[in-house]
Order: C-alpha cells, then structure tokens, then sequence
C-alpha cells in the first residue's frame, strides 16, 4: 500500500518525487523523433493503420502544434518493464504479467506541467502499448495499437513523451486485447503545484478483480468462454493463439445489483484485491488519530463495480477521474471500471476496515486503517454499515467552479447507441462492432456532445480518450461515465485536442468484444 506524508508530498523534490517511491530508476538517454513524430527504441512493430484522408493523423502537425501549446516543462523520465512474474496474494501465489516486481505496479509521479519521458520495455511473450488513462496527451503517444502507434513486439520497447497538463489522480495499463486484467496496471499522480488541499498524509487505493493464474484460468480463457473476441485487436494478426480453457468456469450466473439495475458483470472472479492483497492479508495504513488523509481511489478491474466505504468515518469526495468538484460528504461511493474518486477522512482511534464490496457479486476485498497498536483488526468478512449509508454517483456531483464548461450550445452531437447481449456477447456501437476504419466525426474548436444510450441489459463505464468531458446541469468533469441499462447520458467536451480518439467501454470484456469506436478531428 502506498502511503506518503503531507511533508513529502509538498517537499522541494516533489517534481522530481523526492523521497517517494517511484515506478522505475530514471535513465538518462531518450530515442531521437521518426519520420512520423513517434519516439520509439527497437523494433516496435509494424506501423500504425494509415489516417483516411480528410484527417488529423495521429502523428501530424495538428497534434505537434498541440503539444507545442501545452508546453514543456522539467523531463522527468522513467524506465518500466512489462513481464511475466509471480505475485503472493496473500495465500495464493499466482504467475501473471505485470510491470516490475510490484502489484499494483510503483506508482509514476510527476507535477502538472512536466515532461514524462517512459520508456516501456516489452519482456511478455505478445505484442502490448501503454494507455495514459485519462490524460489529455499528444494523440501518438495514446497507446492505441494500429490506431495511434505500433504494438509494441516482444522484445521490443517504445519511448513515451508528453507533457502532463492537468493535477489529479491517473493511472496507466494496456490497450492490447484482455490484457488489463492481468497485473499491467499502476497510478499515475500528477500534483498540483498550488495544491489548495489541506492534510496530513495521503493513501494510493487500487481496486481490482482477480482471474490470472488461479487454477489455470487466463483472461484470455475467460474471454473466449464468454464467447467475445475480435480477430486482430490488441497484438498483431500473427501473434494470435487458441487460450488455454483447461481452467474452471468463470461465467457469472443468476447475480443482480439494484444500484446497476440488472447484472452486475459478466465474470464470477476467485478474488477482489484492495492493493493487490485479499482480505485474509490486507495491506495496513498506520495513522494518527486526528490526522487528515486524502485517500486516491481508483478501479483497476476488469468486470466488477465497486461500493467503497471505510468503516465508522465519512468521506468528503473533492475529485473525479482528477479533476475537482463541490466537497460533498457521503458514507459510501460506487466507482465503475477505470473511475477514480479523491476522499478525504478524519481519522478515527482504533482499527478500521476500509471495504470494497463487489458489487452485486457478493463478495468483498478490504485494506485496513490503523491508529490504534492494541485494537482488534476487524474480520475479513466484515461488512460496515457505512457500505449501506449515504451513497454519491457522479450524477449528484458538481464540477467545482473553476473547471466547469462555459455554458454553450452544442455545435455537433453524436448519438452512440449501445447494443448487444449477454447470451450472444455481440457487443457494438449503433450496431456495429469495432472497426479500426470507422471514424465519427469532429472539427477543432467545437463544443460536442455525446449522446451515450443504452439499448442493452446491462452496465456499461464508457470512456473517452485524450479529453475530460462534463455530465449535465454542472456535473463533474470526467472521463469515465457509468452508463445503466436502458438509460441514456449526454456529456459535452471542448474539441481541443486532435487526432483520432478511443470511445469505449471499460469493461474490458466488452471491448474487446466490439464495444469501441474511434472519435476523428477533420483537418
């Protein structure tokens, strides 16, 4: 569990990190630009799929001039390797892949304004990319694989450069087939550098479901007994292989959640992490009674919504998916897929748990919060009450002032339709599953709005790329929005940042299995 103190946190070496723990050791050398503006070291891989003509390439002035505009700031670099390891749960060791020796991954942290400069070494046995979720970056440097940049072969690494406009709680994973839930995941935390917050310590949560490794199942086997999958998507046409399906069933039957108005997801996982530990062996955060923490949560699942609370405190929400809102106090949060919250909490004396219910699949994981050396640790299957208290979605939320959308009329609106089944798993967009080619389109400068509705049975957290948008009457800036069955939710975004976008939803399964689509800015 990652935990810093105020004073580290807002030290002279903060841009650099300080005395904080950082994802990797930093190197000193960077690859020079290609042709096309990607940096890149060895053999990526085959090219990107070329820009139909009328718009913005991902790797063209349009993007350059962009980037040029946001600045560059003090180059903080970073090294991460991708690679099969194996991780103690807790009592169950597990072989997975993931960057480095940690789970989550060490977090990267830098200072709104600065240059990140990550190299990614791909040790795995497949191609991969990195997703920077939900920073508006240069599009070539958005992971995409035949979109925005090659994969990345194995063997292969790439040089990822940008600046890091805005403050707020981030993480990074990859866009390549099913391989988000496996341990390829870790924050990424951008300070503010006028930080108006005011406490004493600070805590990293991460949220996961767990499959890889646990009596041989594999993402891969769980996707193709859901019956999903494209031909294709994620590493190269050639790399492709028949999982191995040798492990239990992980379909999940007969569940239902009243707050997700139907099922809850499609996976019935072994495990629910907090921090990469299960509830038998839960990471502890020590603190002081009276002391002020801010508590960065962030779901890193696959398949599963969490309801998040910690026992006997109240948590005022400041941010969504980074950016701040109206504090607003509340007992207990829902965070869909890839959603993050900032709390903060008054720490009470003694032990707490702070619990992430699985929602509507029945089962909890859970980290603890100690002020007290001689109090009783709650059980693993404990069950606050505050689980069931006041709740916060983000639809009761307001953007806090200075990042609200001037009030304006949309110049274009996108109808995206949500449409599929469980039973068939013929997940699309207006009926039609993921084509690389498919473009809706958009024109700089324009105020946009998306019309997402949902046609189908179930939930879905459906993302943008490269942009933060707005929910309506004033509602939070996101990236990330929960969209239930059979409702519809329109979000608005300034188009200020070209080239060719991701919209999808977060439940990988899904995905993958067409649940995506591309936004273009036409030159």
């Amino acid at each position: 569990m990652h935990a810093y103190s105020r004073r580290a946190l807002l030290g002279a070496g903060i841009a650099a990190a300080g005395a904080v723990p950082l994802a990797s050791c930093s190197f000193s050398s960077s690859a020079s630009d290609d042709p096309q503006g990607q940096r890149r070291a060895g053999n990526a891989g085959p090219a990107a799929a070329p820009t139909p003509e009328g718009y913005v390439s991902p790797h063209g002035e349009e993007v350059a001039a962009a980037e040029r505009k946001r600045g560059e700031g003090p180059v903080r670099e970073f090294r991460l390797t991708a690679t099969a390891t194996s991780f103690d749960l807790g009592g169950r060791t597990v072989k997975t892949w993931a960057y480095g020796d940690e789970l989550p991954g060490r977090p990267i942290r830098v200072t709104a304004g600065d240059t990140l400069a990550v190299r990614l070494a791909n040790h795995l046995p497949h191609s991969t990319t990195m997703h920077w979720h939900g920073i508006a970056l240069r599009n070539d440097m958005d992971g995409v694989p035949g979109v925005t940049q090659p994969p990345i072969k194995a063997g292969a690494s790439f040089d990822y450069r940008f600046t890091v406009p805005d403050p707020g709680t981030y993480w990074f994973h990859p866009h390549s087939g099913v391989q988000l839930d496996r341990g390829l995941y870790a924050p990424l935390i951008v300070d503010d550098p006028r930080e108006p917050l005011e406490y004493d310590l600070e805590w990293l949560v991460v949220l996961d479901d767990w499959v890889d490794g646990v009596d041989g199942s594999t993402p891969d086997a769980v996707l193709a007994e859901l019956g999903g999958g494209m031909a294709g998507h994620g590493d190269d046409p050639e790399e492709h292989h028949e999982p191995d399906r040798s492990g239990p069933s992980r379909r999940l039957v007969g569940a239902r959640s009243r707050l997700l108005e139907g099922d809850p997801g499609d996976v019935d996982y072994p495990y629910y992490l907090v921090n990469g530990r299960t509830p038998e062996d839960p990471r502890t955060f020590r603190a002081k009674p009276g002391d002020r923490i801010r508590i960065r949560i962030i779901n890193a699942g696959g398949d599963t919504a969490f309801r998040v609370a910690l026992g006997g405190h109240t948590m005022t929400v400041t941010h969504t998916d980074g950016f701040p809102v109206e504090h607003t106090d509340t007992d207990t949060l829902l965070l869909g897929m890839a959603e993050r919250y900032d709390v903060l909490v008054t720490a009470e004396d003694g032990v707490f748990p702070l619990t992430a219910l699985a929602e509507g699949k029945g089962h909890t994981a859970q980290a603890l919060l100690r002020t007290s050396d001689s109090a009783t640790a709650p059980r693993p299957t404990v069950r606050p009450k505050e689980l069931d208290g006041r709740l916060i979605t983000a639809d009761r939320l307001k953007a806090a002032e200075d990042v609200r959308l001037r009030p304006r009329d949309p110049d274009r609106t996108i109808r995206l339709r949500i449409t599929g089944s469980m039973k068939r798993y013929d997940w699309a967009i207006n009926g039609k599953p993921y084509d690389p080619a498919q473009r809706y389109p958009v024109r700089q400068g324009e105020r946009v709005r998306l019309s997402f509705i949902n046609g189908t049975d179930m939930w879905h957290p459906m993302h943008l790329h490269g942009h933060t948008f707005q929910l309506p009457d004033g509602g939070p800036r996101k990236d990330t929005t929960i969209l239930l069955p059979h409702h519809k939710v329109n979000v608005d975004f300034d188009a200020e940042n070209p080239g060719l976008w991701m919209i999808h939803c977060h439940n990988v399964y899904h995905s993958e299995s067409g649940l995506m689509t591309i936004l273009g800015y036409r030159k």
